[in-house]
């Protein structure tokens, strides 16, 4: 895994009762119960099958080697996930009949294949949630022209020395403002999701 001392998967490694843990159930917590509804999954199995897979997650996290693969924790994850569906409908005979018994099953099997339909949604959707997620925990740590300068700049594509003028702040503090933002949210969405990459400088 690449190295960073604020990278979200290292501080779990390191202390898994810590902080860290309320930050992965805001990131995840709700992607999963997403995903969880679309395998027919009540809301009221549905915050403890979250809980499962996290507590899996936070359990296993030193097995996990991510190695420089794309994807590789989102693929992880997903596995996991699919593992606990798997088990869910199994026990206690709770599979939808109105479905049928094969449904589940053959729709289990779509999301564990990584060349599948569903497995390309689930990247997708993963992703760009997490980055989404990411963005609404960082705000808090800002200023307000700072995030505005990020925001105009990084993501709505103004130039640095139109939003300069807008705000009424140098040019060197528009472009420190987005360095400084695009460095934490690089730092904490290392070894999460493959898109990380667009948090760069240049971006």
């Amino acid at each position: 895994m690449h190295e960073t001392s604020l990278s979200l998967l290292n501080r779990l490694r390191r202390s898994p009762e810590s902080e860290s843990w309320d930050r992965l159930m805001e990131l995840y917590a709700p992607l999963l119960q997403t995903w969880l509804r679309k395998y027919d999954v009540q809301v009221s199995d549905a915050d403890d099958l979250t809980q499962e897979v996290l507590l899996a997650v936070s359990k296993d996290l030193d097995q996990f080697e991510h190695a420089g693969q794309p994807g590789a924790f989102r693929g992880w994850l997903k596995a996991i996930l699919v593992n606990r569906l798997r088990k869910f409908w199994r026990s206690r005979d709770r599979r939808p009949q109105a479905r049928g018994d094969s449904d589940i099953d053959a729709r289990l099997a779509q999301l564990d294949d990584p060349s599948s339909e569903m497995s390309l949604i689930w990247n997708r959707e993963h992703d760009q949630f997490v980055l989404r997620q990411l963005l609404t925990l960082a705000q808090p740590h800002f200023t307000s022209d700072t995030w505005t300068a990020f925001c105009r700049v990084a993501l709505d594509g103004a130039k640095p020395d139109v939003v300069a003028e807008e705000l009424g702040i140098s040019l060197n503090a528009v472009c420190l403002a987005k360095s400084r933002v695009l460095r934490r949210l690089r730092a904490e969405s290392e070894g999460l999701v493959e898109s990380s990459s667009c948090f760069s400088e240049n971006s």
